[in-house]
């Protein structure tokens, strides 16, 4: 009876904390859009439109209300707009970080801050991954956009699932098999509008008493939650490293792979042919090896020294192959990260991919992944104004990207580097307190 009671309870309260900042955000949304109303020119921008080849250089680029108007060489600037001479840096779209575990506000604005203007969610406690979704599209987050997926499906879910739903009591405590259970499990998420199901095929290799190999569920149980998953809209998220559980999954009909470590070529020529997405999340491997950081175990770093050539060698092995490559990062965005995008743009440079490819890998690619490739992941007209700005160019230097200059998420600046030359501002103004950066909300 105290289980159900405490379910309850917790359930009443997410849905109001829910309800509090679905109505926080409606009262702060008119602010937001009013100010997305200006139109901003860039001029003297190189842009790489990932989706072209080359660059366009000297371009003006003209964005009102979040949206791309126009992208020409050298053209007219609106009557009233305020414009940014970029003076020959490159404008890029924003990153898609297709794989996060974002679940603060302050983490959003940290993921944000490095250039990811777009995130998937791969499992956050509580939904809390809903609610940023929600407070972002309201106007009030000072974050990426988020396509959230609630809780992984596994044998034994997080505890927190049944607090929230408690219609799943008689589940908890012990393992989730067979068809009907998974089934029910998906439901629970799809009512909570999740974008994305994760089911976790095998288990995970950030935990020292875990065995990355290892498989957790059978090709049927995997069809049957991608079928539930199907009748409501939504793609399934496989994380396998193995590759017996990795195979299980792609033939079940999952639409990406996570990790994929130990992945057969057999497995690689199964996910071309059925277009299966492999988002191997090298940097985080490589996160393994040493203190700190997101994991800080000798276990692990034991572990990742052998994963890490694997992992390699199988997103080079995906890509020679064919299989689509997407970038992200497997991070929190917690204040003790040491992750970001562009390490993970870096390692795939280091495996055989063009800087272009690599840069496609975090925009349109990731964007056909997550099926918003007709509004994201692109400099062009139409398109959504996510853009940065890079010092100098990342096609012929991926690094590039670990400098970013300057945010924009759907037209509304997050971050703006852009003046800071000590011959404007005086070398020995250039400090914590002296720096005069726009940002959206308070510093980190």
């Amino acid at each position: 009876m105290s289980v159900s009671i405490s379910a309850a309870t917790a359930s009443r309260r997410f849905r109001l904390a829910r309800c509090v900042g679905v109505l926080v955000a409606c009262l702060a949304a008119p602010a937001q859009v009013a100010g997305q109303s200006e139109a901003i020119a860039f001029t003297g921008a190189a842009v790489i439109d990932p989706a072209t080849s080359g660059v366009l250089a000297n371009a003006t680029v003209v964005v009102r209300d979040g949206v791309i108007v126009s992208v020409v060489a050298e053209g007219e600037i609106p009557a009233a707009a305020r414009t940014i001479d970029l003076g020959g840096r490159f404008l890029v779209p924003g990153l898609i970080d297709a794989h996060v575990h974002i679940g603060t506000l302050e983490a959003a604005r940290r993921a944000l801050l490095s250039g990811v203007t777009t995130a998937r969610s791969m499992g956050a406690g509580f939904f809390a991954d809903v609610g940023l979704r929600e407070l972002s599209r309201r106007g009030s987050l000072a974050g990426p956009e988020i396509l959230a997926a609630g809780y992984h499906v596994r044998p034994r879910p997080a505890e927190g699932l049944f607090l929230d739903e408690p219609g799943l009591s008689d589940l908890l405590g012990r393992d989730v098999r067979g068809p009907e259970a998974l089934g029910r499990v998906a439901r629970a998420m799809l009512d909570r509008g999740v974008d994305f199901i994760k089911v976790n095929a095998t288990e995970r290799a950030g935990l020292p008493e875990t065995d990355p190999r290892k498989p957790f569920f059978t090709e049927s149980e995997l069809a049957a939650l991608v079928a539930e998953a199907s009748r409501g809209g939504v793609p399934v998220a496989a994380h396998a490293h193995g590759d017996r559980g990795g195979r299980a999954a792609v033939a079940a009909g999952v639409r990406s792979i996570e990790h994929g470590t130990y992945l057969g070529d057999e497995t690689l020529r199964l996910m071309r042919e059925r277009g299966t997405y492999l988002v191997p999340t090298i940097a985080v491997v490589s996160d393994l090896t040493v203190p700190g950081g997101d994991y800080d175990d000798p276990v692990l770093q034991v572990r990742g020294r052998h994963m890490l050539p694997r992992v390699r060698e199988t997103a080079a092995a995906a890509h020679a192959l064919g299989v689509p490559l997407v970038a992200a990062t497997d991070t929190g965005y917690g204040s003790g990260s040491v992750l970001r995008m562009s390490h993970e743009l870096m390692e795939f440079v280091g495996i055989g991919m063009s800087e272009l490819d690599a840069i496609r890998a975090a925009t349109t690619v990731a964007a056909e992944l997550l099926g918003i490739a007709d509004r994201t992941g692109r400099v062009a007209a139409g398109f959504e104004a996510d853009l940065l700005v890079l010092d100098r160019n990342p096609l012929d230097d991926i690094g590039q990207y670990q400098d970013v200059l300057f945010v924009m998420s759907d037209g509304v600046i997050a971050l703006d580097r852009l003046d800071f030359r000590a011959d404007v501002i005086g070398a020995d103004a250039i400090g914590a307190d002296a720096i005069g950066t726009e940002e959206v909300g308070t510093r980190p």
